[in-house]
């Protein structure tokens, strides 16, 4: 690398030409990507960290809620309830505290969340009772909130363009990995310690790798781009000069355009939410959140009641038919039902990969829309097992199940976070993913507090049946408010979302 030459190095530029930056050969020819720096690297990694405890937390719950109900004698509204906490605190924090970021930075909340996760989640392992649980699920889904909007801010305004998608979507990822982790978790602890206090072992799994990360995140520069967009542009320069030390170093002096020089400078600080549904960002708006919000009826729902589902369709084989008679059919049950749901949930971690490799190749708008109909057929298979018994019911519950997990993580699971920050301007990102991220949690959070409710009033097939409407409509939303941001230069971003046209034009 000593052979490459730097391009212009005294030439003013934003901070994100600078990011997207890359090395040239002497003859002029410039290499095809932009080698990733320590500190980018470790953005991305605690970052990814995030994602990972989300789905941990989430899954985990999935395999604890049986326990839980048991040793608390929780009834089907508290179980709701309990199910939704998590949710609704993900709701509030994604559009109170994760919006903040605009306000006091996004290194600033990308800690603070971490802070309030790990203390919720020691204090759970210690709860007594139903409200003491239901108030720290309602406090790890507050900091899982605020890290929908920051986590994705910190990755996506820290690295070049051209790896966006792929390098957003690969923390994304540890959702997935997560929620894996979770399930096996869950199994594990229920096999060492076969007992209704099996989930205060589960969630205490996660306490010290949780500390570590927050420690971590202490470490990293504050966006140099949100610091720019607040006229604090000595510091942005020095920010984006930790960011990308490298050896040979490129760029060797970083002079930052003023406002008025700057390509696509407008910032679009009017901060209040209204400016989310102005002219200019209502169709972001619709895009980043009505899909999500769709997309989350079936993933929450189906993600927390797997192991619920699958106890129903496969718990026979602990009970011989009858109904459950002590703890031990109930601790056999979950353990069943656990074992079904690590068999399926390799299939998100499957549908992220290829979602990672495709988002910058085949566009964002074109991967959730495939991915909608998926997660559609995949319902409508589950929904068929009503009508079979035996080795069929089980094969159409297993294959549907997987079916979606496959297609909501290569599709909707997957588009509609990388989507939500990236359609906003800087100025005002934060704001616009984090409403984005809390109007989606409304569908969890009545899908978590429903579904029990809706499993023993109307049945599995025809719950099912609604969440194969929601499906086919956010495919419909989606095309009808597209914008494709794959390869769109943060700079530019908001310039080109009033319609798609323009929105292709700028990539191109």
């Amino acid at each position: 690398m000593s052979n490459f030459a730097n391009p212009a190095p005294h030439q003013p530029r934003t901070v994100q030409h600078y990011i997207d930056e890359r090395p040239i050969w002497p003859d002029g020819t410039p290499l095809p990507s932009s080698p990733m720096t320590t500190m980018q690297r470790r953005i991305w990694m605690l970052a990814a960290a995030g994602k990972f405890f989300e789905g941990f937390v989430v899954f985990l719950t999935g395999v604890a809620l049986p326990l839980i109900e048991r040793q608390f004698n929780i009834n089907a509204a508290q179980d709701g309830l309990l199910s939704a906490a998590s949710l609704f605190g993900i709701l509030i924090g994604a559009v109170g505290l994760g919006s903040l970021s605009d306000q006091f930075g996004r290194k600033s909340m990308f800690v603070v969340e971490m802070i309030i996760f790990t203390a919720f989640l020691a204090l759970a392992v210690m709860c007594t009772n139903f409200l003491s649980l239901l108030i720290c699920l309602f406090g790890l889904g507050l900091a899982l909130g605020c890290d929908y909007p920051t986590a994705h801010m910190i990755i996506s305004e820290n690295i070049p363009s051209t790896s966006r998608g792929r390098l957003v979507l690969g923390a994304f990822a540890f959702q997935a990995v997560g929620a894996l982790a979770g399930t096996a978790a869950g199994y594990t602890v229920l096999v060492i310690v076969p007992d209704l206090s099996a989930w205060r072992w589960m969630y205490a799994t996660a306490v010290i790798p949780a500390l570590v990360v927050t420690i971590g995140r202490f470490y990293i520069i504050e966006s140099a781009n949100w610091l720019f967009t607040r006229g604090s542009h000595e510091k942005a320069a020095i920010a984006a000069s930790r960011l990308l030390v490298r050896t040979p170093q490129y760029p060797t002096n970083i002079v930052l355009s003023p406002p008025d020089a700057a390509e696509g400078s407008h910032t679009h600080a009017g901060g209040s939410f209204f400016s989310l549904f102005n002219k200019r960002n209502r169709r972001a708006t619709i895009l980043a959140s009505v899909p999500w919000f769709l997309q989350d009826l079936g993933t929450y729902g189906i993600g927390i009641f797997t192991p619920t589902i699958l106890a129903a369709a496969l718990g026979q084989q602990a009970d011989q038919g009858e109904h459950v008679r002590s703890m031990s059919d109930v601790i056999a049950n979950d353990i069943l039902a656990a074992k079904g749901a690590a068999l399926i949930t390799p299939l998100l971690i499957v549908g992220i990969g290829c979602a990672v490799l495709l988002a910058d190749k085949l566009g964002r708008i074109r991967l959730q829309i495939i991915g909608f109909v998926g997660c559609a057929i995949g319902l409508l298979l589950a929904s068929l097992s009503v009508d079979f018994t035996g080795g069929a019911k089980i094969a159409l519950i297993f294959a549907g199940f997987m079916l979606f997990d496959f297609m909501t993580n290569l599709g909707p699971n997957a588009q509609t976070y990388l989507l939500a920050g990236e359609v906003f301007p800087t100025a005002i990102r934060g704001k616009g993913a984090g409403f984005a991220a809390a109007f989606a949690k409304i569908g969890a959070v009545a899908t978590a507090f429903l579904f029990p409710i809706l499993l023993v009033a109307i049945g599995t097939r025809l719950l099912l049946y609604g969440l194969i409407v929601a499906s086919l409509l956010g495919a419909v939303v989606t095309w009808q408010f597209r914008i494709e941001t794959a390869g769109v230069n943060l700079d530019h971003i908001g310039e080109a979302t009033s319609e798609p046209e323009k929105s292709k034009a700028a990539i191109a």
